[in-house]
């Protein structure tokens, strides 16, 4: 039997909004790295304790940051226009315009926010495997190659170009638009 999940406390509501508030605020203003989870606490006005318990460490943060972000390109990718989502029936976007409608998406999302995302998906060996949205992007990757001899692999193959600290490592290399470029390329490649 499925149960509605407790109701946050409102005290408990304030206090993780001014904690995402103030880090969202810190780490835009100093970059992840800069800032400490005390100077969270600190400048969200709450204690060390609050924090930890509540977030556990900075990765643990930086994930309550994105959800919203990612929330919002799930809900476009299920339900939003096309190409990105399904639209409507008539419209009928191919599996390769949406690849690259969600590809497009992502490199979006991903490029805003590379510092949280990497952090996020580096907490822990695999952590990035082990997240919802990770768990998410494949599957919707996965049913886009579906004609493919094995889409779970090279949905795979795919999504790991897109891992925050490769991306990170080859970004002042190649810079943002040769990243791009390359990435649908491969996309390209998968859905002839």
């Amino acid at each position: 039997m499925r149960t509605t999940p407790p109701r946050e406390r409102a005290d408990a509501a304030r206090n993780r909004a001014a904690v995402l508030d103030a880090a969202a605020t810190l780490f835009r203003e100093h970059g992840v790295e800069g800032v400490s989870m005390e100077t969270v606490a600190a400048a969200a006005g709450v204690g060390k304790g609050t924090l930890f318990r509540r977030f556990g460490d900075k990765a643990g943060l930086a994930t309550a940051l994105l959800d919203t972000q990612e929330r919002a390109l799930q809900e476009a990718i299920l339900f939003g226009p096309a190409p990105l989502g399904p639209g409507p029936a008539e419209a009928s976007p191919s599996a390769r315009e949406r690849l690259h409608a969600f590809l497009e998406a992502y490199l979006d999302y991903l490029l805003g926010h590379l510092d949280l995302v990497r952090i996020s998906e580096t907490a822990a060996p695999g952590a990035r495997y082990r997240i919802g949205a990770y768990r998410f992007w494949h599957r919707h990757v996965t049913l886009l190659l579906a004609g493919r001899p094995d889409p779970v692999a090279d949905a795979h193959a795919l999504l790991a170009t897109l891992a925050a600290e490769h991306v990170r490592a080859v970004l002042d290399d190649i810079g943002a638009d040769r990243l791009r470029a390359a990435t649908l390329r491969l996309a390209a490649a998968l859905t002839t």
